[in-house]
C-alpha cells in the first residue's frame, strides 16, 4: 500500500495551492490545472466536465438578426447557439405564423428547425427571409382534420357499443327464458332484431381506419352473431307454442279415428280390406270419360 501511494506523486494536482499539475509547466499552468478539477464529496479528485468549464469560462452572446416576411422586417434578439427553431417560435407572435408553418431562407438555402445559428453562420446583424409554408400548412391541417375525424368515430363507436351491451341483455334473457320453455310474444323478437338491425346501419355509417375499423368490424360480427340467436330462438319459441296445446290439437283427431273405427264396423270384409288399403284418391280433369 505505502508503494502504491508513494507511486508518481506529481501524477495529479493538489485541490489548493499550485504544487504541480498534470502537464508540469509554469504558474499560470498550475491555475489551468487546478480549475480543470474538482473534489468529490467523497475524496476523489476528478476532471471537471467539459460543460461546466465551457460554461465558467464563456458566455453565450446574444446576437440581434434581421428577418423580412412580406414587406416587413422584424429584429430578433437571440442566442448565438440557438436554433432556427427557436428562432421561429419568436417569430410566431410578430408574424401571426404557427412555428410550423414557417420556412426561413439564410443566404439562399432553407434552414432546418433542428440546425444551430452559428454553425450555419449566423451572426450580429444578419439578414434572412421568411416564407409561410402553404404545403406544410395544409398538410398540418389535413392531418388534424384526419385527427378529429378519428376522434369523432371513436366516440360513435364507443356509443353503439353501448347500446349493444343494452341489447345484449335482452337477448340473454329471452334466450332463459325460451330454452326453459316459456312461450314468448314473437312480436318482442321481431322488435328486437330491428334494433340491433339499426345498430349495423349505424356501424357502416361510421367511417373509420387502423385500430378503429378493427373495433368497428368486431361489433358487427358480435351484432350478427346476436341476430342469428334470436333467428333460432324464434323457431324454437314457435314449438314451444305447438308444445303447449298439443293435447287440444289431438283431442279431435283421436274422436275421429274412433269414429271410423266405428264405420268400418258396418262394412263388409272386402270393404273393410279396400278401405285399410288407403289407395289414394286422384282427381282429374277428364273424369267425365268414365
Amino acid at each position: 500500500m505505502l508503494g502504491l501511494k508513494s507511486r508518481n506523486p506529481g501524477m495529479f494536482p493538489a485541490a489548493k495551492g499550485g504544487t504541480s499539475s498534470p502537464g508540469g509547466g509554469g504558474g499560470g499552468g498550475r491555475e489551468a490545472g487546478v480549475s480543470a478539477w474538482e473534489l468529490r464529496p467523497c475524496g476523489m479528485l476528478v476532471q471537471k466536465r467539459n460543460s461546466d468549464v465551457t460554461q465558467s469560462q464563456t458566455l453565450v452572446p446574444t446576437i440581434k438578426v434581421k428577418v423580412k416576411f412580406g414587406s416587413s422586417y422584424h429584429e430578433v434578439n437571440i442566442k448565438s447557439q440557438a436554433t432556427f427553431g427557436e428562432l421561429k417560435k419568436m417569430l410566431a407572435g410578430p408574424t401571426g405564423l404557427n412555428p410550423l408553418d414557417q420556412k426561413l431562407v439564410f443566404r439562399d438555402k432553407e434552414r432546418d428547425s433542428k440546425a444551430y445559428l452559428d454553425v450555419a453562420g449566423v451572426k450580429d446583424g444578419s439578414r434572412m427571409v421568411l416564407f409561410d409554408d402553404i404545403l406544410s400548412r395544409e398538410k398540418r391541417l389535413l392531418e388534424n382534420l384526419q385527427s378529429k375525424k378519428m376522434k369523432k368515430s371513436e366516440k360513435e363507436i364507443v356509443d353503439v357499443t353501448i347500446e349493444i351491451d343494452k341489447l345484449a341483455k335482452q337477448v340473454g334473457n329471452l334466450e332463459i327464458e325460451i330454452y326453459s320453455g316459456k312461450k314468448v310474444v314473437e312480436k318482442v323478437l321481431l322488435n328486437l332484431i330491428e334494433l340491433l338491425m339499426s345498430q349495423l346501419i349505424k356501424l357502416d355509417g361510421i367511417i373509420a381506419d387502423g385500430d378503429v375499423k378493427l373495433q368497428r368490424r368486431m361489433q358487427v360480427k358480435r351484432v350478427q352473431r346476436y341476430i342469428e340467436n334470436l333467428d333460432v330462438m324464434k323457431i324454437r319459441n314457435s314449438k314451444n307454442g305447438r308444445n303447449g296445446d298439443w293435447a287440444n290439437i289431438q283431442a279431435p283427431s283421436q274422436r275421429h279415428s274412433n269414429k271410423i273405427s266405428f264405420e268400418q264396423k258396418l262394412m263388409t270384409p272386402m270393404e273393410r280390406q279396400r278401405d285399410s288399403m288407403k289407395w289414394p284418391i286422384v282427381a282429374t280433369a277428364e273424369w267425365e270419360k268414365f
